[in-house]
């Protein structure tokens, strides 16, 4: 028979295939026996508060009033896991268990608490009649735990709320965790996502010599919440074509009968963990370096299987109704308590539990003992033994600044030479990840010391391909930020480079993420993770040639919704500022750090020592650049982004030259959270601070790199609020030159200059003339790049200077007389 083919007890093996009955009669019954036990156990979660033994017959006060959860994919998910335990403890395997059906919450729940992890964790659910009712009770109600696989979870990393994500989080999981046993239920609903869809080519990129392994196993119950799953439904042979062009081996799993299905599960998994050991063995030992075929499984089950056949005259198990709570009235219908105390007798708990309510020896030794039970494996609580990089100097890669606004430079070049030597210093424990951007985004010299990691065929002329490289380049953002989440997850570092514009594909992963890290966050027995980093490039003010699609700065926006105890947002304005804030950022835990920084040229304003202080303080004034020293300024220009300050500081040294008594205070912001009060986020100015930058009454005019609005919400409670003036980008925007960029969204120097025109009141009279001036250079500007196609030569070539500007009339008379003060 083909590999490929159901492996039941009743087919006979061919050459090579393990005999069908590999399980002893008294394993089937012990296995089987603690399947039942998991089962009344997810069932009781879901229906009961109290009689968790059913010691007396159900009556209504025993039911939930609120009944919440999901039936139909728990009892496979107990199934696979009796299994595994079973394998587990036959071979000493370290195997980590990721749901990708996380609504089945009850199972991992109840396998947790008859390993006696949760008992461990939470003494107050102890391994007894008293912690069974407690844990039945806490269930999907108020101040309990979720419905789905969650950080409550022991022995999860993968958040079970939003489906798609499972496959991406295992292989993440496995990379440099050479002796790891990733098992990853991968649901038919779940397979339809798109984020899943792509999953599946992770295959490609696993190292067998360096790398743990992942075992798939498609769960195939045939419904989702009211429709039938696609998976389910395609003919066997379309299903197996599909797998074997992912790289799989697939084994079939389904038969009549528990005692038959048991067999067939055993079978099919010895047959799977001999291939992923024979695999490992020929890469490591014989140095045999072609891509596996990797095996998985396909366990075909009923929905809602062992549930009740049939309520009120409709088909239960098997069918689409048992998708969540398979009837919803038993506390107020007889009819239906019934069913229920018929359904939790039927699995014989007086059997499983003991009369004090602990599971019964036959049960509660059917699991590896310590570490190796999969609810207690410290890869899926921040790792075996979780550490610091080792990380160089940064200070030993800065950029010499002889003087500010100078010098331009790529600024993520520069910090691609520090990521390098990252690399190299860390070569277990870190790892890149990019949507075929790294080149783009500047940071090719990680290459210098590894490559991109790729296990398909290469041909002459490839680029840095090999199985052991440590770049994970793949043309999917969800896939970069899924195996990256499994590799923190777990205890390991990484950063995820992007353009701009399209890691709002991964919004919604992001959210779980963060999520995840708020709730572990109160969790003691959580373990903190090392941080999600992320770098956005090929931002949205230089998209010369890209256009209004690659324009789109609102990610910042999206992840400042997030509780303010996990998020960071940092705006470096050059080279040795990324330097700083990335090592900043390496070195941190528990945080999602999100570093938005261009790749173009751009000037270079502080030295390495000056951008450590100004990183630090994350805000601070530019005294070489403000005319205001020990005066009370006019006007208050702030600045965030490297686009935004160079345009800030290029209205400053015109309006310098025009109006030489003009007292600018040029504030510049790298942390975007210090604009916050500290009441809000910990790393929030106070008023005090806030007020002695930005005045509490003079006009402040702050040119920001995304949506001003996100500003005015930072602010929004400072009392000098009704006074700040934000320029930012307002949608507007298409294909033309960097500073038209700016023009079309106002954020340019001679609209910034204009807005102080504006602002202050004693230039208002005596500025007509300049206002005139800056008007016709906007003119001038608008017809050159029409007609030479790039910018004005005094836009392109323009540096700070120390000493006033030109106005753009050609003289240097100062417009106003000098100040009384």
């Amino acid at each position: 028979m083909r590999e490929s083919e159901t492996v039941t007890d009743t087919q006979q093996p061919t050459a090579g295939t393990p005999e069908g009955r590999p399980l002893a009669d008294d394993e089937v019954a012990r296995i089987d026996a603690w399947w039942r036990a998991a089962n009344y156990l997810s069932v009781g979660q879901i229906y009961l508060m109290d009689n968790p033994l059913l010691r007396e017959p159900l009556r209504p006060e025993h039911v939930k009033p609120r009944l919440l959860g999901h039936w139909g994919t728990t009892p496979g998910l107990n199934f696979i896991y009796a299994h595994l335990n079973r394998a587990t403890m036959a071979r000493d395997l370290d195997v980590m268990y990721v749901m990708g059906p996380g609504h089945g919450g009850p199972g991992p729940v109840a396998a947790a608490w008859l390993e006696g992890t949760y008992s461990e964790v939470y003494p107050q659910v102890s391994q007894d009649e008293t912690g069974m009712r407690r844990l039945f009770t806490q269930f999907s109600f108020p101040g309990g735990i979720p419905s789905h696989v969650a950080p409550e979870t022991p022995g999860s990393i993968h958040e079970g709320g939003e489906l798609g994500y499972s496959l991406a989080h295992a292989y993440g999981a496995a990379f440099d965790n050479p002796d790891l046993l990733v098992a990853a239920v991968v649901g038919d609903g779940e397979a339809e996502t798109g984020p899943l869809a792509t999953s599946w080519h992770s295959t490609k990129f696993v190292d067998p010599r360096r790398d743990g392994a992942v075992l798939p196993i498609l769960h195939l119950n045939g419904y989702k919440i009211a429709s039938p799953t696609v998976l389910s439904r395609i003919d066997a042979d379309e299903l197996d074509g599909l797998l074997r062009g992912f790289g799989h081996t697939p084994y079939v799993v389904e038969g009549e009968g528990h005692a038959e299905m048991h067999q067939a599960f055993a079978a099919a998994l010895d047959r799977c963990l001999d291939e992923i050991a024979a695999i490992q063995h020929r890469a490591r030992s014989e140095g045999i370096s072609e891509r596996p075929r990797w095996p998985m499984l396909v366990l075909r089950s009923p929905k809602g299987w062992t549930g009740p056949a049939e309520v009120d005259g409709h088909p239960v198990e098997g069918s689409w109704r048992s998708h969540q709570v398979p009837f919803a009235d038993a506390r107020d219908d007889d009819a239906h308590r019934a069913v229920l105390e018929a359904w939790l007798r039927s699995y014989r708990p007086e059997e499983l539990f003991a009369d004090a309510g602990a599971p019964v020896p036959e049960i509660r030794d059917l699991h590896p003992g310590g570490e190796r039970r999969m609810s207690a494996n410290p890869h899926a609580n921040g790792g075996r033994m979780p550490r610091d990089l080792r990380l160089p100097d940064f200070r030993d890669y800065a950029v010499p600044v002889e003087a500010p606004g100078t010098g331009a430079v790529e600024s993520t070049r520069v910090l691609g030479t520090f990521l390098r030597d990252v690399m190299a210093a860390n070569m277990t424990s870190f790892r890149m990840f990019a949507p075929d951007e790294h080149n783009s985004n500047r940071l090719g010299a990680v290459l210098e010391v590894t490559d991109r990691a790729w296990n398909a065929r290469t041909v002459p002329g490839d680029d840095h391909l090999a199985a052991d490289g440590r770049v994970m380049e793949v043309l999917s953002e969800h896939l970069c930020q899924g195996w990256l989440e499994g590799y923190l997850l777990t205890g390991r570092h990484g950063l995820f480079s992007c353009y701009e514009a399209f890691i709002h594909i991964v919004d919604s992963m992001f959210n779980q993420h963060a999520k995840w890290l708020k709730v572990t966050n109160d969790i003691e027995w959580r373990h903190p993770i090392p941080s999600l980093n992320y770098l956005l490039t090929s931002h949205v003010w230089r998209q010369d040639h890209n256009g209004f699609s690659h324009q789109d700065p609102g990610f910042i926006d999206h992840v400042v919704n997030k509780k303010a105890e996990v998020i960071r947002v940092y705006l470096p304005p050059d080279a040795n500022t990324l330097l700083s804030v990335t090592d900043h950022c390496l070195r941190s835990r528990q945080y999602v750090n999100v570093i938005v920084a261009g790749k173009q040229p751009q000037l270079q304003y502080l030295s390495v020592d000056d951008a450590i202080v100004h990183c630090t303080k994350g805000i601070g004034i530019w005294e070489w650049a403000s005319t205001d020293a020990g005066a009370e300024p006019d006007i208050v220009l702030g600045c965030a982004g490297d686009v935004p300050t160079m345009e800030t500081l290029a209205a400053v040294e015109l309006l310098r030259g025009w109006f030489a008594d003009l007292r600018i205070r040029v504030v510049n912001v790298v942390d975007l959270m210090r604009l916050q009060d500290d009441r809000e986020h910990p790393h929030g100015l106070s008023d005090r601070e806030f007020d002695a930058l930005f005045t509490t009454d003079k006009p402040v005019l702050f040119a920001y790199h995304g949506y001003p609005w996100l500003i005015h919400r930072l602010t929004y409670r400072r009392a000098n609020h009704p006074n700040l003036h934000v320029r930012g980008y307002v949608e507007e925007g298409t294909t033309t030159t960097p500073f038209d960029m700016c023009v079309l969204n106002r954020v340019d120097r001679y609209n910034l200059a204009i807005a102080v025109l504006d602002a202050v009141p004693r230039l208002r009279d005596v500025s007509a003339h300049v206002r005139e001036a800056l008007k016709n250079k906007l003119i001038e500007h608008r017809q050159h790049i029409r007609t030479h196609g790039q910018d004005l030569p005094e836009i392109r070539d323009w540096q700070w200077s120390a000493e006033p500007g030109p106005d753009v009339r050609g003289d240097n008379e100062p417009l106003t007389e000098p100040s009384p003060s």
